[in-house]
Parts: structure tokens; C-alpha cells; sequence
């Protein structure tokens, strides 16, 4: 049995018939504590759902975690900026009217929650790793425009060559010098 803390617990318990037969797993709660008690690698999975759930995503979107092929990934806003100013940055992410998050979406084939402090990020490992250098990028203050051709080019690399990645890695080496 494993135990998760959830703020949005109110929502876990609503969907909680549905989370139980999807998961394949016991869901109980005591306040914000949430225990989940299933066969290992099921639990593991119910654990990241939840956690998913916790950071914004809808039910729906945290259960494509089901599939072995998606990841879930969290960036704390505070560890890539040393700025005060969260909520500005939070604003470059998000964009007028959504404008910036739903063009990540898309670029990146990733669905993207911002929240308080957090980024969560659902996807596949390839794609998921441009979300967390697009997203990283916008946060340190690179203009959207730079970021989005940066994407726009690498779904053009990946189309024209699916078994090429040197262009990929080409990128990353040249963003740590």
C-alpha cells in the first residue's frame, strides 16, 4: 500500500469508481492522504496519475500514463530561475489568453499544466525532452518566437529524418557550452 498527498483530493474522489477500474487498484483516503493498494507496478502507475491529477491535468490526460510509452514530468519554476517574479513568468508560459501553452502543445505533442510553483509535463521521451527544453528556455527568458522556430525545426528534422538524431543531440550539446 502507497500513500500520496493530494491538495486536489476533492477530484480523485469524485472519479474515484473510474480511477479504481482503470488502475486496477484500491483507492481509500483519510483527508488530503490518499492510499492506493494494487499489485506493485500498478500502484506505481496510480501514484503518477494521481500526482498528474494533483498538478492540473484532467482525468483523462493523466490516464494516457497507462501507456508504458508516456512520461510524467514535474519542473519546479523555482529551480530554473532565480527571479521573484513567479507570476510573470508564469505569465510568459501561459500566454495571452493561453496563446503560448496551447502552441507548446502542439509543437511538442505534449500536454503541459502550469500551476503555483509547477510545470507538469505528459509525453513521450523524445517529445517530452523538447517540452522541458522549450519550457526551461521560456522560463530563463528567451523570447517565444526563438523557441517556437527552435521546435518548428526540430518537427521538420524529425520529419525528413525519423532515424536521425544528431540533430537533437547536435542542439543539446550546443545549449550546455
Amino acid at each position: 500500500m502507497q500513500e500520496v498527498y493530494i491538495e486536489k483530493f476533492i477530484e480523485v474522489l469524485k472519479n474515484k469508481t473510474k480511477l479504481e477500474k482503470e488502475l486496477e487498484v484500491k483507492i481509500e483516503n483519510k483527508g488530503k492522504n490518499i492510499f492506493v493498494d494494487g499489485e506493485g507496478d500498478k500502484e506505481f502507475i496510480a501514484l503518477k496519475v494521481l500526482e498528474a491529477i494533483d498538478i492540473g491535468f484532467s482525468i483523462e490526460r493523466a490516464l494516457l500514463l497507462k501507456n508504458e510509452n508516456n512520461i510524467f514530468q514535474t519542473l519546479n519554476i523555482r529551480d530554473l530561475t532565480k527571479r521573484n517574479d513567479i507570476h510573470r513568468i508564469k505569465g510568459r508560459l501561459i500566454g495571452t489568453e493561453g496563446k503560448t501553452l496551447r502552441t507548446l502543445k502542439t509543437l511538442t505533442n505534449c500536454a503541459i499544466s502550469v500551476t503555483d510553483n509547477q510545470i507538469g509535463i505528459i509525453g513521450d521521451a523524445e517529445s517530452i525532452k523538447d517540452a522541458i527544453i522549450s519550457v526551461t528556455s521560456l522560463v530563463q527568458g528567451s523570447k517565444q518566437g526563438n523557441v517556437y522556430a527552435r521546435l518548428e525545426r526540430q518537427v521538420k528534422n524529425k520529419r525528413l529524418n525519423p532515424t536521425n538524431l544528431k540533430g537533437i543531440k547536435n542542439e543539446l550539446e550546443s545549449k550546455r557550452k
